[in-house]
């Protein structure tokens, strides 16, 4: 009985790939969660710790929460909090509801004036406005300084439609006919037939909108005054241009090393996004990788 060799790609792999596999695993996860665990950390950590560490705790041995407390109880980053959180539900939402509908439209073969809407979509996504125009056409719409400016500029995110466009071109359109025959029209079938199919591809692109929306800070610095500011632009304040902010007070609060304000702020900023994306980390690979099959 004759034998043939395995292809190399089927031998199992030896113990020094292994191994050096499993130690370029490692390096990368600490290269990936040192950062925060030093972010975290020195949040915690206490004013005399920090400034003994040079600014760093890599592990606090007496953590507190005062930091979190003192910019917490000044209310700048609660109300900053709120306006991100309420511009990310409201925006992702009204993003959403307008993409889909677009690329269900643009998806249709024999729509009336497809082809040259699809064309003039791509060209803004080749040839974006500026920032003068943009400020020009949000000052001359009346929702300056109004969290109206942070959402109807970005409404609808090109490579976020050309995504689900494609997704909904790859639904059989034996489907389509199947929901025609039984009497359906363009709403029916959108909502009974298509969306209940794309519930990959929709949590990948709702979570593009909602990273997107929830980071913004350009926006807000060209569009609202510091009252109505998120929290990213808060954040940036406190970073960038902190020390006006923390190597005084903040709140009523007594006076806390700068760094452990600023780290306690960046967490803050960062949490609640990081714990929405475990939730949907499984529909990214099947819901990009099967909307970008087909364009």
């Amino acid at each position: 009985m004759s034998t043939h060799a395995r292809p190399g790609w089927m031998e199992k792999p030896r113990p020094a790939t292994q191994a050096a596999k499993a130690v370029a695993l490692v390096a990368v996860v600490l290269l990936v969660c040192v950062p925060f665990l030093v972010i975290l950390s020195t949040s915690l950590a206490s004013q005399r710790e920090v400034v003994a560490n040079g600014g760093w705790v890599l592990w606090p041995q007496h953590p507190t929460l005062k930091a979190y407390r003192d910019i917490l109880d000044g209310g700048i980053v609660t109300h900053a909090l709120g306006v991100s959180a309420g511009v990310t539900l409201v925006g992702t939402l009204l993003s959403l509801v307008c993409t889909v509908t677009l690329a269900y439209a643009l998806s249709r073969p024999g729509v009336f004036g497809g082809k040259p809407v699809l064309l003039l979509i791509l060209f803004t996504f080749l040839f974006p406005p500026g920032m003068i125009p943009g400020f020009l056409l949000v000052k001359e719409l009346g929702v300056l300084d109004s969290y109206s400016s942070l959402i109807l500029p970005v409404l609808v995110n090109v490579f976020n439609l050309v995504v689900l466009r494609g997704f909904f071109q790859g639904i059989p359109e034996e489907l389509y006919e199947a929901a025609r025959l039984d009497g359906a029209g363009d709403w029916r079938v959108l909502w009974s037939v298509v969306l209940p199919l794309s519930k990959a591809a929709l949590a990948v692109v709702g979570l593009f909108y909602a990273v997107a929306y929830w980071n913004s800070w350009f926006y807000a610095s060209l569009y609202l005054e510091s009252d109505h500011w998120p929290l990213q632009q808060v954040l940036r304040t406190y970073v960038v241009a902190g020390s006006g902010r923390t190597d005084t007070t903040v709140g009523e609060g007594t006076v806390n090393a700068p760094q452990t304000v600023q780290m306690a702020v960046l967490v803050i900023a960062t949490v609640p996004i990081l714990l929405v994306y475990p939730f949907l980390q499984k529909y990214f690979t099947k819901g990009v990788l099967t909307g970008a099959v087909k364009s």
